[in-house]
């Protein structure tokens, strides 16, 4: 049996440029994408098709009304905070198959409401990051994602 996928959890993502490269990431690298709305975009076939996601249809893809209504889907068995504000940096989590990775919106990451449950639920240590020098504040999320998926599947947690 293979293992299972990696998830990746886009919560109200802002930018479709960015949602559209993350998708890619997502089927290149045989993960499962989650896009929890409200979002800040248009996902119908024709606004996919106009801004180029013709590959679309190879994305594992699953939409959710709310972060309620995914909790209730998805159940996750081991979920990590990615955020700008972690102290500690994504290569030393133990990172496994079927984990979800749960990114924030553009503009104002993962709410502090959803990081305090994370962290009651699997300890402070769920949140991860990637480090930046200043003057960066943080890494531009298409980016950020596809640098966390490539390393769960440098330490194997993907197929």
């Amino acid at each position: 049996m293979p293992p299972a996928p990696i998830h990746i959890v886009l919560l109200s993502p802002e930018i479709p440029n960015n949602t559209g490269t993350i998708g890619r990431t997502a089927a290149a690298a045989g993960c499962v994408l989650h896009i929890v709305h409200p979002i800040g975009f248009e996902m119908s076939e024709k606004a996919r098709r106009r801004a180029g996601l013709d590959y679309w249809d190879s994305v594992d893809c699953r939409e959710h009304v709310d972060w309620e209504a995914f909790l209730v889907t998805e159940r996750p068995g081991r979920l990590w905070v990615l955020t700008a504000r972690a102290a500690r940096p994504v290569w030393e989590a133990d990172l496994r198959p079927g984990d979800y990775l749960l990114f924030g919106c553009e503009t104002g990451g993962v709410p502090e409401a959803v990081q305090a449950w994370a962290a009651d639920r699997w300890g402070p240590e769920c949140r991860i990051g990637l480090p930046v020098k200043p003057p960066a504040r943080s890494l531009n999320l298409a980016c950020a994602v596809t640098a966390v998926v490539y390393e769960a599947i440098r330490q194997g947690a993907a197929g």
